[in-house]
């Protein structure tokens, strides 16, 4: 039987979690999922291995891990992943999209409060709160992707010259991306050992859940083994899904217009972001803010607050850049509208290469998962984006905390440095706040979000009325 007429027919599969029931908990996962990856896949982790028990520890691992290996938002790749293993197809597709629609449909409706109602004093105090807040959530992500890659010294001299590369000289995100990932490629090839001992997500959860313990057992299931006949036909029609609309846009409005680029430049994002979230946002602000000119880099901290504060990945701000993008050049479309389709554009040729990547190199991911040379490569690459990432907090850093920043040129390094004079002490303060209640008092980042913007507004009431 093909795997299309058995995804139609096979409504209980061998473990016994029907498709309707697998709906329902993916709709719950979906809605769950607001803090950024580590949280998305926390609450992935308590709902499917420890609740469900519909898979054991070393497998979600096993996913997880392939998953980090793969360009784009890990926590939804591995939504993916796992709906495809339990459901074939169909639970991929479903499980995949329904992580996104939540932010999706919440980003668009954010997006265009923003742009109609920005201006009102409450809404520019909230987002005034948030990017304070943003800001401190950063810091936090360097140091948590630094606890865990910097292992040894030699990870953390790449991390120091990825930060110096890009901050100081502008190199591109994706050289550094790939050359930390020959140099690791490489010396795990060697058998180098500071390469072949770092990286690695260790254990998820506290309850552990032994395979043979879970509802799919420690057998792989038959569609999820390898099948070169099957990976050729599926990555052919996603390649379709994705790469047509890029280049019908391009044969009919041509390389200048807005819509053009976004579908570009997106879908060269899709491809090269390497290393999680937060190093896919320091490589579309570095582009949109620097080259392209759609947001200014406040919009982007604003934008990233609204991904913090809602559910889904956090890859989702890219959606509000591509809304304001088409928004400022709607060419001769109502604003409104080319905004709307700017940001849908942006969503798709975003996530449809994620589905690519899982449904075709998922049955070959133990074969990746076991191979050492890519281990050490990943390691690598993941050293690499501490160091984008750090450079992405000092650039928000920077760009709120002061209002003026002076161009700086040295050693053939070009930069902006602050006027101490012109530090923003309102922002200082409540950005000061938000560090000590998330490295003191280890509050929650949406309880901190709230906090901010409800301090915010406040602020700005009380400035208005002066």
């Amino acid at each position: 039987m093909s795997e299309a007429v058995a995804d139609k027919t096979d409504d209980v599969p061998p473990h016994g979690v029907s498709f309707g029931e697998a709906m329902r908990v993916w709709l719950r996962v979906a809605a769950l999922s607001f803090g950024g990856p580590a949280g998305q896949i926390a609450v992935m982790h308590r709902i499917i291995v420890e609740e469900k028990k519909w898979i054991g520890e070393n497998r979600f691992l096993q996913a997880l891990n392939y998953c980090t290996l793969l360009p784009g938002p890990e926590a939804q790749q591995l939504a993916t992943y796992i709906g495809w293993l339990m459901h074939k197809t169909k639970g991929g597709l479903f499980a995949g999209t329904v992580f996104v629609l939540p932010g999706l449909l919440a980003i668009m409706a954010l997006s265009w409060i923003y742009v109609l109602f920005g201006r009102l004093t409450i809404v520019e105090g909230l987002f005034f709160g948030l990017k304070a807040a943003v800001l401190v959530i950063v810091v936090e992500a360097v140091l948590r992707v630094g606890r865990r890659a910097l292992r040894n010294n030699v990870m953390t001299a790449i991390a120091v010259v990825s930060f110096v590369a890009i901050f100081f000289y502008d190199v591109p995100f994706p050289v550094i991306v790939f050359g930390a990932g020959i140099i690791g490629y490489v010396a795990g090839a060697a058998g180098y050992q500071p390469f072949l001992s770092a990286g690695g997500h260790g254990k998820v959860g506290a309850r552990q859940v032994a395979d043979r313990d879970s509802l799919l057992g420690e057998e792989t299931p038959a569609h999820a083994r390898p099948a070169l006949g099957w990976s050729l036909s599926i990555a052919a029609v996603f390649l379709v899904l994705w790469l047509v609309p890029v280049v019908g846009l391009y044969l009919m409005l041509g390389g200048g217009n807005v819509f053009t680029n976004i579908a570009i430049f997106f879908s060269k994002m899709a491809v090269v972001t390497f290393g999680g979230a937060y190093a896919v946002l320091a490589y579309v602000a570095q582009q949109a803010v620097d080259h392209y000119h759609w947001v200014t880099a406040g919009e982007m901290l604003d934008g990233l607050g609204m991904a913090e504060t809602t559910p889904g990945p956090l890859i989702m701000v890219t959606q509000f850049v591509g809304f304001l993008a088409a928004w400022r050049e709607p060419g001769g479309l109502p604003p409104l509208l080319a905004a709307t389709l700017g940001g849908l554009l942006t969503t798709w040729v975003t996530f449809v290469p994620c589905f690519l990547w899982i449904f075709v190199g998922a049955p070959f991911v133990e074969t990746l998962r076991t191979n050492k040379a890519l281990a050490a490569a990943l390691a690598a690459i993941t050293a690499a984006v501490v160091g984008v990432i750090l450079n992405l907090a000092v650039w928000f850093g920077l760009h709120v905390l002061f209002a003026k920043l002076v161009p700086f040129t040295a050693l053939g390094a070009s930069i902006n440095v602050p006027i101490l004079s012109s530090i923003d002490a309102p922002s200082a303060v409540l950005a000061l706040a938000t560090a000590i209640a998330i490295f003191r008092f280890k509050v929650g980042i949406i309880a901190v979000l709230l906090a901010s913007a409800v301090a915010g507004m406040a602020y700005a009431l009380v400035l208005a009325r002066i």
